[in-house]
């Protein structure tokens, strides 16, 4: 699947999408870039030129979003940072005629309102999706939460989700039909067919199963749309395996409890940004798009490839 670049720079409506507010989750250590990470934030990385934080940040502006939450751990400012305007940078690049560079300068200041909260241990992606909860309002009736590690291409899923949920309230998250044979490392979901081939009710879900065992081949990515009941369900679940809280056992919690969940199957690619070997093939397929840089890298691989 062909990667779509382009980040728009309007927010569009969050009356039409119903989502105001996404949280993003950057608090990791980003281990598996060290020492890299020692001093840039993995977030921070680019694909190609743009760092995959910005990719997310328009992903959610384009579903209508007016704020992005970043939940940092302490002393990793750097993350909401980029997003603040330069101006003496952006007066040079001016100054100096620069006018492409200036527009991908300013692209990501002017996407949404940028806040962060601090996550002071990490105890789990349930643990800091409700670190975010102090920054909500009450017109919050629902969050998106973006996991910065998952670029979902194209995208769009965002605001297929918030319909789903127009139409069948609750929780909605996203799913990917992934082969049985490659189903283990995946949180899948149980489902229940609806009236749409792409939505499914979900009356569960099963952390890494054996092949055998997986209830379906609908499989959890980095996409959520959290009903605000969410956040009472975090205070009431208790940690598992490393003391963390699982923002999946706060979910399964609220089906137990009769709360609508639903999933939302995007049919489209998916690259990984958490691991070095993903963000590698990320990296090669933007640029591959790059009106710049694809024609040569495309024949420089060619000729790679068969030596």
């Amino acid at each position: 699947m062909a990667p779509t670049t382009a980040i728009s720079s309007d927010p569009g409506s969050a009356s039409s999408s119903g989502i105001r507010t996404a949280i993003v989750p950057a608090a990791g250590l980003g281990t598996r870039f060290l020492p890299t990470t020692k001093a840039v934030p993995k977030e921070l990385l680019p694909v190609v030129d743009t760092p995959g934080i910005e990719y997310v940040a328009g992903e959610a502006a384009e579903a209508g979003a007016k704020r992005l939450v970043i939940v940092v751990s302490p002393g990793k400012d750097a993350v909401a940072r980029y997003f603040e305007p330069q101006p003496e940078l952006e007066e040079t690049l001016e100054q100096r005629g620069k006018t492409e560079l200036l527009e991908k300068v300013r692209r990501a200041h002017g996407l949404l309102d940028v806040e962060t909260a601090i996550q002071e241990e990490a105890l789990g992606l349930g643990h800091a999706v409700s670190c975010a909860e102090p920054n909500l309002t009450p017109e919050d009736e629902a969050v998106a939460v973006l996991l910065p590690d998952d670029l979902v291409l194209p995208t769009g899923v965002l605001g297929r989700m918030a319909r789903a949920r127009a139409r069948y309230g609750g929780t909605v998250l996203c799913a990917f039909d992934i082969p049985k044979e490659e189903i283990s490392p995946y949180g899948v979901f149980d489902v229940a067919d609806t009236d749409d081939p792409d939505v499914k009710k979900v009356n569960g879900m099963v952390e890494k199963p054996a092949p055998e065992d997986a209830p379906s081949t609908f499989a959890a990515a980095g996409r959520y749309l959290l009903d605000r009941a969410v956040f009472d369900a975090l205070k009431r679940i208790t940690p598992g395996a490393g003391g963390e809280l699982q923002l999946t056992d706060a979910v399964a919690l609220l089906i137990a409890e009769g709360h609508p969940v639903h999933v939302v199957v995007h049919r489209g690619g998916r690259h990984d940004l958490g691991n070095p070997g993903g963000f590698l093939r990320a990296a090669v397929d933007f640029a591959l798009q790059h009106p710049e840089y694809g024609p040569d890298l495309r024949e420089w691989l060619r000729g790679r490839v068969e030596e």
